[in-house]
């Protein structure tokens, strides 16, 4: 099975062609094809934790590790020989600190075919194993630190069709006019 699947076996448990870092005291799971970026982002979030845009951010593993669903949960490990190394394009392979483990909060996946500017409700949820994440479907071209740093600290606009106590126009563009364009 995980031969032909592509996939590396540790105790019987398949490993996904995935990076997952944990952020605060969950995971963002970042899934994609090969080329897309899973390091880059790792990467990134990692330095936004450490600047402060985000909790503490740690590395659980880079492109390969294990998912496992556990009491309607979806649980993340490095891979076991790949524990604590990332992939820094244009430096190589790095040795850093890394989380034995963690719950999954957050899913992105990128180069998503299904990533519009306003997605649909149901795209920003996924089924993992049998387990619902909320998830980020980020296009081809797209930078996916900025959504997810506003997945993980922005709230959701209200689906009542109300807007916002501090949006006074409602909808759209909120650039008020400057003195140039009166």
């Amino acid at each position: 099975r995980g031969a032909a699947a592509g996939a590396m076996t540790e105790r019987g448990n398949a490993t996904s062609h995935a990076s997952a870092v944990l952020v605060g005291d969950r995971a963002v799971l970042i899934r994609g094809p090969s080329g897309s970026g899973k390091s880059r982002l790792a990467f990134d979030l990692i330095l936004a934790g450490r600047s402060g845009q985000i909790p503490q951010a740690v590395l659980i593993g880079d492109d390969r590790i294990h998912i496992q669903a556990v009491n309607g949960q979806l649980v993340v490990r490095p891979a076991r020989e790949l524990a604590g190394l990332i992939e820094v394009r244009g430096l190589g392979i790095r040795r850093c600190a890394f989380a034995e483990q963690a719950f999954v909060g957050l899913l992105v996946d990128l180069s998503a075919e299904d990533a519009e500017r306003l997605p649909a409700p149901k795209a920003l949820q996924a089924n993992v194993q049998g387990v619902k994440v909320p998830r980020i479907p980020i296009g081809e071209g797209f930078a996916p630190l900025p959504l997810v740093i506003a997945a993980l600290t922005m709230v959701a606009s209200s689906s009542s069709g109300e807007p916002a106590v501090d949006c006074w126009k409602g909808i759209g563009n909120h650039i008020t006019p400057t003195i140039a364009t009166e």
